[in-house]
């Protein structure tokens, strides 16, 4: 990735059963910074599937942060 770009990741409405990541690139001219991109916002529930996604798409420190407060095993069932 250019060192002049960017991503900025927030976490948003964590809760026991789940979380909505949002990314935004930005790119870097002089001393401002600038959206290069909108914001993709990612929703993530506590169930199997979803820690299988949370882990495949969200880094580190992001990553422990969520779990430290879902825990270590799923709060929702999909039937």
């Amino acid at each position: 990735m250019d060192e002049n770009i960017t991503v900025k990741t927030s976490i948003d409405g964590l809760t026991l059963d789940k979380v909505s990541v949002w990314e935004q690139r930005y790119i870097k001219l002089g001393e401002n910074e600038y959206p290069a991109s909108l914001p993709i916002r990612t929703g993530f529930e506590n169930s199997i599937k979803g820690r299988e996604e949370l882990f495949d798409k969200v880094k580190e420190p992001y990553l422990s942060a969520i779990l430290s407060v879902w825990g270590a095993e799923p709060t929702v069932e999909i039937q």
